[in-house]
């Protein structure tokens, strides 16, 4: 029966993500690249460090992670709406804005190493060599098949393997939640909820949860598709991309909260793929092939999108081929220099710097009209954000 429903809320997902009037419609076009890269940033390695870190508080910090990133969201959006009003720019918003393109960029860098990190631990997860040294070399592997493709033919002949990857997620996600719930009402039914205790707390659990930003990360991808959408198009597709990501992150966290005793499932990055096998035997298959799908598009979407940034940053003056060769030398001295937690921790401190220089864009411009409240919020959240990126530690 369970696995019946799983398969039933999978398929019911995928036919309605693939239903013209929807998969045509350009505001939902627009939303679908930052909802699936918010989704794609952390979704399956979120639910047991929350689980494990902060017990039955699990569901409060979720929805900490996604008021901060709605907040970091207004600023971009407001930077994206003062841009298309073509309101005149100080000088000191042009110098931050080519700071955020240098901020965003180098996060980049480190987002591709997350990404194919998590590709290479669940790649092995279901294999006999799961183990770190086999992640690791798949991982590497990885790093140099997308320099290769960006150096032969470029990733516009993957555009194709984005869209499908982001369907194929969704609808797995939504069988994942059809198990959970299923699962948790069980455990409800039976008086088997757990009040777990949290095993972060104070400072420690704070920094920890400053280390997790990147896990609700994607929402700024909306900002750089101007090219294809107007403004109002990409701030409304923002706000539907954070809304229903908050959905399903929260609906996720509290379902996995209140089920699992302490201890189920040694924490590690593919520790979701344990859990999920004693809530339904089809799970681990679906949720390894939802990750590698949609870790391998993502690092390629970052990839383009880094190599682009700096070629236009420096004028043409380093290519993106060149470009690519950096990027994949840094994640390979990552890959091997740090452990998959790190390498979270260090992704979300870099795009934690992002968020702070768009905010502070956000508080000058506010300023700049006479908004002196508005400008305070976001002077509060570019403090926000310098402070994650200091005191910002991993999971351990």
């Amino acid at each position: 029966m369970m696995t019946a429903l799983i398969l039933a809320a999978t398929l019911a997902t995928g036919a309605l993500l693939l239903w013209p009037r929807l998969a045509g419609a350009p505001l939902w076009r627009a939303a679908v690249t930052p909802l699936a890269s918010i989704i794609g940033s952390g979704f399956l390695v979120l639910g047991p460090i929350l689980d494990t870190s902060y017990g039955a508080w699990a569901p409060l910090v979720m929805a900490a992670l996604c008021l901060v990133a709605y907040g970091f969201g207004a600023a971009i959006r407001f930077n994206i709406a003062r841009r298309a009003a073509e309101a005149p720019r100080t000088q000191t918003e042009e110098r931050l804005e080519a700071l955020a393109s240098w901020a965003l960029a180098f996060a980049y860098f480190i987002s591709v190493a997350y990404y194919l990190n998590l590709f290479g631990a669940f790649g092995m997860r279901l294999t006999p060599w799961n183990d770190a040294l086999h992640a690791r070399l798949l991982t590497s592997a990885m790093l140099l098949a997308i320099l290769v493709i960006g150096w032969t033919k470029g990733f516009s002949a993957l555009e194709r393997l984005e869209q499908v990857s982001v369907g194929l997620k969704l609808a797995i996600i939504a069988g994942l939640l059809a198990g959970l719930i299923w699962f948790f009402a069980g455990k409800a039914q039976a008086g088997e909820l757990l009040l777990n205790p949290a095993t972060q707390t104070g400072w420690a659990g704070l920094a920890l949860a400053f280390g997790l930003i990147v896990t609700v990360q994607g929402f700024e991808t909306a900002r750089y598709l101007g090219a294809e959408y107007d403004p109002p198009t990409r701030i409304r597709a923002m706000k539907i991309a954070q809304g229903l990501s908050t959905a399903i992150y929260m609906i996720y966290v509290l379902l996995i909260a209140y089920v699992f005793a302490p201890g189920t499932e040694d924490l590690s990055e593919t520790a979701i793929i344990g859990l999920m096998a004693l809530v339904a035997p089809v799970l681990p298959l679906m949720l390894t092939a939802a990750a590698l799908a949609a870790q391998f598009s993502a690092a390629v979407a970052d990839t383009g999108g880094a190599g682009g940034l700096i070629s236009e940053l420096t004028g043409g003056r380093l290519p993106q081929r060149l470009s690519y060769a950096l990027l994949v030398g840094f994640g390979l001295a990552l890959t091997w220099g740090f452990d998959v937690f790190e390498i979270i921790s260090h992704a979300s401190r870099a795009f934690a710097a992002y968020y702070a220089v768009q905010a502070g864009i956000a508080c000058r411009g506010a300023y700049a009209q006479g908004r002196p409240a508005l400008a305070a919020g976001f002077a509060a959240m570019a403090a926000l954000g310098l402070a994650i990126t200091v005191f910002g530690t991993p999971v351990e």
